[in-house]
């Protein structure tokens, strides 16, 4: 019999960590400050790129936002409520289940970055509000519970990521461990205020008073008794939830297109409940946490491949669509599309570089590409074309991307 914990998530900071945590308190680690660089590499001689150390920082897709509120949920979270300067307003519309990257100050390193899932939902027309869990070795959430107070100005990235649902009139089935439920609570709302799906929530904690928007979800509960049904589980009456238990649980619903965001162990519960089930694999989305090195809020710098053009051969051709813009560039196969956009001076959205938080998610139209690493596409994604563009080379002479 599998079992997991629902406790100790810190939800986007472990997928997005720029380091880990050691020593007597936490701390981020000296060796994760400095994002990686790109280069252009289509029209320089060897020589030139030998010599050439050329710095990309996304000066733009940087953003200032102001802390109006903070909210004490529980006794270890607080949700933070924020709201961006006026200059850069219009980047920050987002779909249910994105998340938010914050630049976090550090002594030791100048900043960390870290990615905070929106527990409000778009359509409530107010300030974008993270929510975050203090975890005891989690340099983010420690300096957030403490610091964040009304007036903070912080450097954010606007919203990315791809776990939300495409339709919000679809019955959905919605798991969620700890302050993992943070995204869920975003799709749960939207899903009720502006479509006519039916959801049905499972909610696991420690104890009743690790319960995050308890009351919030009460009085959802009562406004919407024939939409909505919350189930919690208490680790603390019921033990650690088993595959077989949440098999049993999620059985009435298994049809469901299911989302489900907490510790890996409890995902992965969720994902091996629904298999026995028989739930087609491609409709069970989970937010993935990875541990990177990353941080795209302080500048970094790489010495150009000096073989990347030397032979015009082996360059492919890519159509990007972007904002409303077409731009049609030279893509040397051995470096990423993100690379190539960012050296052109495209301003191309992106936050970790590593393959893991879904910031530079585009879509081939035609044309194929390989990707390096990924992360975070799960099947149903890579079949209607979305992919990395900071993992992306291409394998045919002709791509062509859209950004949606």
């Amino acid at each position: 019999m599998e079992r997991m914990t629902v406790t100790e998530f810190e939800p986007g900071a472990a997928r997005l960590a720029a380091g880990t945590q050691s020593g007597a308190g936490p701390r981020p680690d000296a060796s994760g400050d400095a994002a990686e660089g790109s280069t252009r590499a289509d029209d320089v001689t060897r020589r030139d790129a030998e010599a050439a150390v050329v710095t990309v920082r996304q000066e733009s897709g940087i953003a200032s936002m102001r802390v109006v509120r903070v909210v004490r949920e529980t006794e270890d979270s607080v949700s933070i409520e924020l709201t961006p300067d006026a200059a850069h307003s219009d980047r920050f519309g987002y779909r249910p289940g994105q998340f938010l990257t914050l630049r976090i100050p550090s002594d030791l390193t100048g900043s960390v970055s870290r990615c905070y899932s929106l527990s409000s939902a778009p359509h409530e027309d107010g300030p974008l509000k993270v929510t975050v869990k203090r975890t005891a070795e989690g340099y983010g959430s420690n300096w957030l519970c403490d610091n964040a107070v009304e007036g903070l100005e912080l450097q954010v990235l606007p919203p990315a990521g791809l776990f939300t649902p495409s339709s919000l009139d679809e019955d959905l089935l919605l798991f969620g461990g700890g302050s993992g439920i943070t995204p869920v609570l975003s799709i749960l709302k939207a899903v009720l205020a502006r479509g006519s799906g039916h959801v049905t929530l499972v909610y696991a904690n420690q104890h009743e008073n690790a319960v995050i928007f308890a009351r919030e979800l009460a009085d959802l509960a009562v406004a919407h008794p024939d939409r909505l049904v919350v189930l919690h589980w208490l680790q603390s009456v019921q033990g650690l939830p088993s595959v077989e238990q949440l098999a049993a649980l999620a059985k009435p619903w298994a049809a469901r297109e299911v989302f489900t965001c907490g510790p890996a162990p409890f995902m992965s519960a969720v994902s091996a409940a629904m298999a026995s089930l028989g739930a087609d694999r491609t409709r069970v989305h989970s937010e993935k946490f990875v541990s990177l090195s990353g941080n795209p809020f302080e500048t970094g710098s790489t010495t150009a491949d000096p073989d990347a053009a030397t032979d015009p051969g082996d360059n492919a051709t890519a159509r990007v669509e972007l904002d409303g813009e077409t731009h049609e560039i030279t893509w040397p196969r051995r470096q990423t599309l993100l690379d190539v956009l960012l050296a052109e001076g495209i301003e191309a959205p992106y936050s970790c570089r590593e393959g893991a938080c879904s910031a530079c998610v585009c879509r081939v139209v035609s044309g194929e590409v390989s990707m390096r690493r990924n992360e975070v596409l799960e099947e149903a994604d890579l079949q209607e074309g979305y992919v990395l563009a900071c993992q992306s080379v291409p394998v045919t002479d002709d791509v062509s991307v859209t950004y949606e």
